[in-house]
């Protein structure tokens, strides 16, 4: 086993990066069989979730990795970090100084893949589709700053906001504001199923058995103009039922490439291991994991109660025994790589202490032990999720002052029940929408959150965040986050838990590997190509 590491030094408080012993994606070749790419992600639909691949509705990593490679947008994440660039746009930006008027202009000739021409009409039902429908999935609160959409002409899209806000090219780089065509899509009904239709730089086909996408293949759109160079023909996408499946898939060269999510055990393994055919790459990534609560529950309405979790739980140990060097413990919503990052969770309740936690729960009058149950999902962030909630029972039980017991569920009965309240306290991870600080705050805590939980702080929704979204120099808006940062620390909404690295494994003939995601944990197929092995 070859480990290559990416290297990806910090730089104004965002990641730049640079590559170290890794193929570029130029000497990938074009031709030949299809680049197979496995990931534990599982695509369903339900009754609850029947459109899961609708840019409307899709809101979480795996989803978005097959939209980002068909559907395009105005704007899009670079190669690497920085400033998001014109995609599906000639250019755009902000037109005033107040940063509440931006303006884009599409570049000429662009059609969707079945040839139909892209307007900027096309831009404009696809923005106010996502807002008209507003689905529950809470996606659509990342244009709840737009106020109108004008069109000028076949070219030009004009969007006036609601207020400031400086992260928004950020957010026309997102899938939800994906352009899609009126003629695949009606105005105001989400289009169930998983055919997706746009002007990416792929087309797409599911395999689909019942209720669940098998095989995904996307085939290079030869009609596509945009920023990215798509380096292959063809990329097949799999989906296994669990990491050993598909570790036993690449060993066998059934699959090229190895993504999300590998165990822990099985990326300690591929690192000391003695295959010379499959390189390990490892990068710095922006994914955390953290406990949400409903607040309104009556185990958990006290803050008290919220408050002794957090006095209690030990982070280092938890990251030592399931993740070891894959992570490290995070104090923030916000990934301590990220301008504006506050270790406030820490400056508020410093080491774990039972005696501190107790006297917490004293003071507010609760009754010990507190009963409660942790959920967690067994099929979404990985196989070590079980062993960490484990350990977590374990730490809060061990104090003598909760009584708790734990729970797993699969993704596709796990996220509808949290989203209707049915949990108390359940673990969650979240992978950022682009890389801002904004993204790990508002997501959670502004109004029609992604989480729908009930919590609500009316300083943070009227001033904090709006403050910090009037600064373009993000060091300038880092006063508003910290304040952001230290009152989720003393409401505890939610409790973040750690911060993780990512990885890909790939047979040593795939070129690209090191970009095949960004920091955001967005699958770039375009950038993988087949070379020679050896």
């Amino acid at each position: 086993m070859n480990r290559k590491t990416l290297v990806l030094p910090a730089v104004a408080g965002l990641l730049t990066p640079v590559l170290a012993a890794c193929g570029g994606s130029d000497s990938g070749s074009k031709g030949g069989d299809a680049i197979v790419v496995g990931t534990t992600d599982r695509f369903t639909a339900t009754s609850d979730a029947p459109a899961p691949l609708d840019p409307a509705y899709a809101y979480d990593v795996g989803t978005w990795n097959i939209l980002r490679q068909t559907v395009q947008t105005l704007m899009a994440q670079p190669k690497g970090e920085g400033d998001p660039i014109p995609d599906a746009a000639e250019s755009c930006s902000f037109t005033d100084s107040g940063s509440e008027r931006y303006a884009c202009k599409l570049r000429d000739g662009l059609k969707f893949a079945s040839g139909d021409p892209v307007t900027a009409k096309d831009v404009k039902f696809s923005i106010e589709r996502a807002l008209r429908i507003k689905s529950s999935s809470g996606v659509s609160s990342l244009l709840n700053t737009i106020d109108t959409v004008e069109t000028q002409g076949d070219r030009e899209v004009i969007f006036h906001l609601k207020t400031a806000d400086a992260t928004f090219p950020y957010k026309l780089s997102t899938p939800v504001a994906g352009i899609i065509n009126p003629k695949d899509y009606e105005k105001d009904k989400l289009r169930n199923g998983f055919d997706v239709d746009g002007s990416g730089p792929y087309s797409f086909h599911a395999d689909v058995n019942g209720n669940a996408i098998t095989a995904a293949t996307f085939t290079k759109n030869p009609g596509y103009k945009g920023a990215v160079k798509v380096n292959n023909d063809k990329v097949e996408l799999r989906s296994f039922t669990d990491a050993d499946a598909m570790g036993a898939a690449i060993d066998k060269g059934d699959i090229d490439v190895m993504t999300r999510t590998m165990s822990p055990a099985q990326i300690q393994k591929l690192d000391a291991g003695s295959d010379d055919k499959v390189d390990l790459v490892d990068m710095p990534g922006l994914e955390i994991r953290y406990l949400a609560f409903n607040t309104d529950a009556s185990s958990v309405k006290s803050k008290a109660v919220r408050q002794a979790m957090a006095q209690l739980i030990n982070r280092a140990e938890l990251v030592g025994k399931v993740y070891g060097t894959q992570a490290e413990p995070l104090y923030s919503l916000v990934p301590a790589t990220l301008t504006g990052h506050s270790n406030s969770f820490f400056n508020k309740y410093g080491n774990p202490s039972t005696a501190k936690a107790k006297d917490l729960l004293t003071k507010a009058g609760i009754t010990t032990p507190v009963k409660l149950t942790l959920h967690y999902t067994t099929d979404h962030y990985g196989s070590a999720t079980k062993q960490e909630f484990q350990i977590l029972q374990k730490q809060l039980n061990n104090s003598g002052l909760f009584d708790a017991s734990i729970q797993g569920h699969p993704w596709e009965t796990f996220r509808p029940a949290e989203q209707k309240g049915q949990y108390d306290v359940y673990g969650m991870g979240w992978f950022p929408d682009f890389p801002d600080a904004d993204n790990f705050l508002a997501p959670f805590l502004d109004k029609d959150n992604f989480l729908g939980s009930p919590y609500s702080n009316t300083t943070i929704q009227r001033t904090l965040i709006p403050q910090s979204r009037r600064e373009a120099d993000r060091l300038n808006a880092a006063k508003s986050l910290q304040q952001i940062q230290d009152t989720v620390a003393e409401d505890v909404p939610v409790l973040p838990l750690w911060q993780g690295k990512q990885y890909v494994a790939a047979r040593d003939d795939i070129t690209g590997v090191a970009y095949a995601l960004n920091s955001s944990s967005t699958l770039q197929l375009w950038e993988l190509g087949r070379g020679v092995s050896g």
